[in-house]
């Protein structure tokens, strides 16, 4: 039996059966696979690392996306930095009168999803209310002049080409271009796996923002335990909206979903003691 060996973190590997290779080759800026595994369906794997799988990627999606839009309660523009396997820009289309700029630097990753992994992007690739932008990232957000409601930052871990996502400059030049009551989601890993990439992105953004935490879901196929999502807003009223407000939020905009609810939402904040040492350096 052929195995996928992620091995992202030193000493700690995912090993997946490979049921099937569906595709596999070099886009040019990474390594792409997809392959059938008999638990999370279709796996999509970039430089050897899980980046999305057909049975738990709603998961993913579900918290990266309504946790700031029902928080914000207001939002009519959305820009995702990454995000090429579509599955965020599916659950943001489940939203009314908003609109979407996904960018991405590699086509390919948007291309194979689409043929391969349809389910996970759901048509958002083709519905009229999403800009897509084939760049870099760090650069569009440096030359824009427009600004978004929420920035959500669906990266790669800070390895190749999504490393430069985690840098103060990146940061920086993303506040720049989000409105003043604006939230910027980020993905920030595993906490038990990758502490120094919490407490750098906590810095860097907390160097930024008023308002900056981390919200919590369990991704089965993320190795290492709970993952992390980055919080910073310069309004600190979106995260201590009511269950109340929430739960009439979620009702109003109609969407339909299978992880996230209001009272999901609220408790994602609630951060165990030991991530809450590591951002303050207690042991």
């Amino acid at each position: 039996m052929q195995l996928f060996d992620e091995g992202l973190h030193s000493g700690v590997n995912l090993a997946l059966s490979v049921d099937k290779v569906i595709y596999r080759d070099e886009t040019g800026l990474q390594d792409l696979m997809i392959f059938e595994n008999n638990t999370f369906g279709l796996v999509m794997s970039l430089d050897g690392a899980v980046q999305t799988t057909e049975k738990d990627e709603f998961i993913y999606h579900e918290m990266f996306v309504h946790v700031p839009l029902l928080a914000h309660g207001n939002v009519r523009r959305v820009l995702v930095i990454g995000g090429g396997d579509g599955g965020a820009a599916r659950q943001l289309m489940k939203h009314q009168d908003i609109a979407v700029t996904l960018v991405d630097i590699d086509r390919s990753v948007i291309d194979l999803s689409k043929q391969y992994m349809p389910s996970v992007s759901g048509g958002a690739f083709d519905d009229p209310r999403l800009d897509l932008v084939i760049a870099d990232g760090c650069r569009f957000v440096k030359e824009t002049s427009d600004r978004w409601d929420v920035i959500i930052i669906d990266s790669t871990d800070p390895h190749g080409p999504g490393e430069v996502l985690y840098t103060a400059e990146f940061y920086a030049d993303c506040k720049s271009c989000l409105a003043d009551d604006g939230i910027i989601i980020t993905q920030n890993g595993v906490p038990f796996v990758q502490e120094t990439e919490l407490r750098e992105s906590y810095d860097r953004l907390g160097a930024l923002f008023n308002d900056v935490t981390f919200y919590l879901a369990a991704i089965p196929s993320y190795v290492g335990g709970i993952m992390a999502f980055g919080w910073a807003s310069n309004h600190p009223a979106h995260r201590n909206v009511s269950l109340a407000t929430l739960a009439e939020r979620y009702l109003a905009s109609g969407i339909a979903t299978d992880y996230y609810t209001p009272e999901v939402h609220k408790a994602a904040f609630a951060l165990p003691l030991h991530i809450q040492k590591m951002l303050t350096r207690e042991k």
